[in-house]
């Protein structure tokens, strides 16, 4: 393997793997195991959305606030297990990350450890960029829009837990995990599977597919869409910034370390 002074085995890899999965799903279970012993607090801070004094409603002079019910006996209990297992996986995002470079360091060349320890630093201040973009800009506006959207007046818009906890999870955990893509990129092109010239190349394809994952993840109504498709769009050009065009020093760099 290279990047390393001795091979391993195959078992040397598993064990490495597994100690990898041990650790990063014990730092996700202690993690939640603190917030299930904050329900009130936690939940204050989940379905804070939902009322009028929130940050964007007051920001926009917008007279919003819903409220939720509960239809199931035992919705209440397993809404907040969920919860409080992503908010533990939140948390301990920035250890995950941590474990994963420990399991795939010793794989790299010494300029792609440079490159990939870098990439995962940045990986973790754009995904809780990611947490607050879609918490305190794109799941309200999906929530105005969704409150505000009625085929009859003689339907009233009754929300429960669940759904409105559906929305949520993909609202604010799903566009923290786009917010990652500038650090795949860093990382792949380090190892020098893509290079700034090819990113260029493919511009007008990213748009298209930014505008699709808006429309995916939003109500899909135009502003909701480009709420969410700025931010995304940005982070594409961003990755182009980033992006390392190989070079010859680093061919040469490579070359000494395989003959090594």
């Amino acid at each position: 393997m290279a990047g390393k002074d001795g091979e391993m085995s195959f078992w040397d890899h598993l064990e490495a793997l597994r100690g990898t999965l041990f650790h990063s799903v014990a730092a996700v279970g202690i993690a939640s195991l603190l917030f299930l012993f904050i329900p009130k607090e936690l939940f204050k801070a989940v379905l804070w959305p939902t009322q009028q004094d929130f940050i964007l409603y007051k920001w926009l002079g917008l007279p919003f606030g819903m409220s939720l019910v509960n239809i199931d006996v035992s919705a209440q209990f397993f809404v907040h297990l969920k919860v409080s297992i992503l908010c533990g996986l939140v948390i301990a995002f920035p250890y995950i990350v941590y474990e994963i470079w420990k399991f795939i360091s010793p794989a790299l060349y010494k300029h792609e450890k440079k490159a990939v320890r870098g990439g995962f630093v940045l990986s973790s201040f754009l995904f809780y960029l990611g947490v607050a973009v879609g918490y305190f800009v794109v799941l309200p506006v999906c929530l105005m829009f969704f409150m505000n959207y009625t085929v009859s007046d003689e339907i009233a818009n009754t929300i429960s837990l669940g759904s409105y906890m559906s929305l949520f999870v993909s609202m604010v955990f799903l566009i923290g995990l786009l917010f990652e893509f500038p650090t795949v990129i860093l990382v792949l092109s380090s190892m020098g599977v893509v290079s700034r010239d090819m990113l260029k190349s493919y511009r007008k394809y990213a748009f298209v597919v930014v505008l699709l994952l808006s429309a995916l993840i939003t109500p899909s109504d135009p502003f909701s869409m480009f709420v969410l498709a700025v931010p995304l769009y940005g982070l594409y050009e961003f990755s182009i910034l980033i992006c390392r065009e190989k070079k010859e020093e680093e061919d040469a760099e490579i070359e000494e370390e395989e003959q090594a």
